[in-house]
């Protein structure tokens, strides 16, 4: 935006301001509260698309609609203006006589763009066949301060979008559609869930001690009980004291908090579901995990397939099994599983690829490592990878036939890791080992949560469990590369600027 522009539009914000004052003042408006719509713009645009006879009023039908006027044209004695409702936009027609041509020229001529009114009116057809309300009252609502954007540029700025969603919302028609997609994914993650006859649990958010995840906490202090505590990383430990309790089959859409850094795919406060099902293992998981993608997307996109980043991905088909060292060998050149074993010409490749590990990992992790590094983002298909060593996996359980590695698996999608899952470790004593063994080696998170291991001493089933990135989810089906761009309102870098 060039200099002579920008005082051209702080100008006209500061004319809206003052005409509003002025209009309040005159005709002491009072922000009424006492108007209801009886339908949105997107009904009447669906139950009179197939209306022919132009002009026609349809007397029968008597229209209260309200919205956000988001454009006015004026033609002497009538003007068109369009509304915008959360369903979308919808002509109005405006005359002097239909509505009273003193109201017409000292009041709705002083109404601006971003101002909300009720409208009482019937619906016809203009001449270019648009679908219209013709006005016999209006009613204004909330008056407006501030200039809005654009009505057909919308709000271009993607870090102003960030900072006042409002009014990314009321300019961006495709930001406001993934939000609202955003809400029916989570209503049918719930209603798979519960339907597969999971009950919905809550679990604390301040937690005494931080556990179910290695990551960094958020630290807060309770000032009646002088203590501190932790927002939580993971709802996981208490689920499965659930389940020791003698829940079977439960779940948790829960708000997550990582003290951690900020990315296109990491927000450190995010949406997860964790679902926990006993006398069951990762296998069983692995194949829910599958039904509920196939729901989810059904139910949205009312078909079998996305669409991200331009490329086709169908959920009909079954989703790919592979091992770290298959996946390792499936994505990289030149490397033969045969030799993945051995530990000096692993460390070779990390060499050339520039990968740095700790002196103390095992041939395991340093495969997880060289995974992490070199296949990840390539995995662009529905994919279960399996096989985690046992040390970056502290709570899930041993193989019967490789002790160094566990029942669990992660999902990756377009590149991003969306789900983790695994048999649950239920032998308290190697918890409590794995525990101790977490602490020597995690400077950050190095709480031992007694009361979790005396839950396990009374008795966990054989049970499984999953965690589920929501926002991910919604970033594949919304087509969205930043997480900021589907959560409302994400954390953001301070700034001086006036954004």
């Amino acid at each position: 935006m060039n200099k002579t522009n920008k005082i051209i539009k702080i100008s006209e914000s500061h004319k809206i301001r003052e005409d509003s004052i002025k209009y309040i003042n005159k005709h002491n408006f009072t922000y009424p509260n006492n108007f209801n719509p009886n339908t949105t713009c997107r009904k009447i645009l669906k139950k009179y698309k197939n209306l022919y006879e132009k002009n026609a009023n349809l007397i029968s039908q008597d229209i209260k609609i309200a919205g956000r006027i988001t454009k006015i044209r004026t033609m002497g004695k009538a003007s068109f203006c369009e509304i915008q409702d959360i369903s979308g936009k919808i002509q109005l027609y405006i005359s002097q006589k239909y509505v009273n041509k003193n109201f017409y020229k000292k009041i709705f001529m002083k109404w601006n763009l971003g101002d909300i009114i009720g409208v009482y009116g019937n619906v016809f057809k203009t001449k270019t066949n648009e679908i219209t309300v013709k006005c016999k009252k209006l009613k204004l609502l909330t008056k407006t301060f501030r200039l809005i954007p654009n009505n057909y540029y919308g709000l271009t700025d993607r870090e102003k979008c960030y900072r006042k969603r409002h009014l990314d919302l009321i300019s961006n028609k495709k930001s406001l559609k993934k939000f609202i997609t955003r809400s029916y994914v989570i209503f049918f993650i719930r209603q798979f869930f519960i339907k597969k006859e999971f009950l919905e649990v809550e679990t604390p958010i301040l937690q005494d001690i931080p556990g179910g995840a290695l990551a960094k906490p958020f630290i807060t202090h309770h000032n009646s009980l002088n203590k501190t505590m932790y927002l939580r990383i993971s709802p996981e430990l208490y689920l499965k004291k659930l389940i020791v309790g003698g829940f079977e089959k439960i779940f948790e859409i829960s708000k997550n908090f990582r003290n951690e850094g900020i990315s296109s795919k990491h927000n450190p406060e995010f949406t997860m579901i964790e679902a926990y099902m006993a006398y069951s293992n990762y296998l069983d998981m692995m194949n829910l995990l599958e039904e509920l993608f196939r729901y989810v997307i059904k139910n949205i996109k009312k078909k079998s397939f996305i669409k991200y980043n331009k490329i086709k991905i169908n959920f009909k088909k079954k989703f790919i099994k592979m091992t770290i060292d298959e996946a390792i060998v499936k994505f990289n050149d030149n490397i033969n599983i045969k030799d993945l074993n051995n530990i000096d010409y692993i460390k070779k490749i990390l060499v050339k690829k520039n990968i740095k590990i700790k002196n103390y990992y095992s041939i395991e992790r340093i495969k997880m490592k060289l995974f992490e590094q070199t296949v990840e983002k390539k995995i662009v298909y529905p994919t279960f990878i399996t096989n985690y060593p046992v040390e970056t996996s502290p709570l899930s359980r041993r193989m019967n036939d490789k002790k160094k590695l566990t029942e669990r698996f992660e999902l990756f999608i377009a590149g991003m890791e969306i789900s983790n899952g695994f048999s649950e470790l239920n032998d308290p004593i190697d918890q409590k080992k794995r525990f101790r063994n977490q602490i020597k080696n995690n400077k950050e998170n190095n709480f031992y949560d007694k009361e979790y291991i005396e839950a396990l001493e009374y008795g966990l089933p054989p049970t499984s469990g999953v965690g589920i990135g929501i926002d991910r989810v919604i970033m594949l089906l919304t087509n969205s590369k930043n997480i900021r761009d589907i959560i409302l309102f994400p954390t953001l870098r301070k700034t001086d600027k006036n954004v």
